[in-house]
């Protein structure tokens, strides 16, 4: 049984904590899944109420669009404590940190340094992320949706090599919001395939239907400007210091 064909009643086990939403780990037929009911959104300055369901139903199209299965099967649907977005639950493998701390000046093989810190004790740190074929798709998946919160505990490392990005309610704004820990690749050149996926995107009037159903207009053609912008550019985004280019916290 895959998600979009799970029908019947959601039955609560459990509830995340903390988050910052009310997030639920709820049985569905076979599937685990996780759901966000719109009623437990906490408002939020720079997005409109009552949107952030929507918002992660609209990541989950974009990265089905891309064909690079980053976020896992999503969708709308009523629950136990109203309509709210509900996804496939994807257990990461715990012995796996595909965005990590190291100690400051020792990079570990397969990993892009991000930036140097301190930790609570003072420590020289530095944040790491893995060279890999998943995560680059997914920092490029970050920018064409204009994700604000990539957070390392929102990468999820499964055991096979995939992974997935999870928690994309703060996307889509009109004004540049990327905040993200994958910044590993930052102007270097995207390769021919990744050009052609993000063109593909820009041209895809199907997805475009699907979004004006969940976002804003300006929303949806600011999506389009942002894929057009990236693949006339030809490389990956740099923070433009308009914004704080980490989220806080980085985990």
């Amino acid at each position: 049984m895959t998600l979009p064909e799970a029908v019947g009643e959601l039955v609560l086990r459990g509830r995340v904590m903390p988050a910052s939403n009310a997030t639920f780990i709820c049985q569905l037929g076979e599937l685990q899944v996780v759901y966000k009911p719109v009623r437990g959104e906490q408002p939020l300055w720079d997005f409109p109420d009552g949107t952030l369901a929507e918002r992660e139903y609209a990541a989950y199209l974009v990265s089905e669009a891309l064909g690079w299965d980053v976020v896992p099967p999503t969708v709308l649907r009523d629950g136990p404590h109203g309509v709210g977005m509900v996804q496939e639950w994807k257990e990461p493998d715990p012995a796996l940190a595909p965005v990590d701390i190291v100690a400051r000046g020792e990079l570990p093989e397969g990993f892009l340094h991000v930036f140097d810190a301190e930790d609570g004790a003072g420590r020289p740190v530095a944040l790491v992320h893995e060279e890999s074929e998943p995560l680059r798709r997914m920092a490029i998946f970050d920018a064409v949706i204009n994700n604000g919160d990539r957070k390392g505990g929102h990468v999820l490392a499964m055991a096979d090599g995939h992974r997935y990005g999870v928690d994309h309610g703060v996307a889509f704004h009109v004004e540049p919001k990327l905040r993200t820990v994958l910044w590993g690749w930052a102007a270097e050149p995207l390769r021919a395939d990744e050009i052609a996926a993000v063109r593909r995107l820009a041209d895809d009037g199907e997805l475009r239907e699907r979004l004006f159903e969940l976002l804003t207009v300006s929303e949806v053609e600011q999506f389009g400007v942002r894929c057009r912008e990236l693949v006339a550019d030809g490389v990956f985004p740099l923070p433009d210091g308009s914004w704080p280019a980490i989220p806080w916290p980085a985990f």
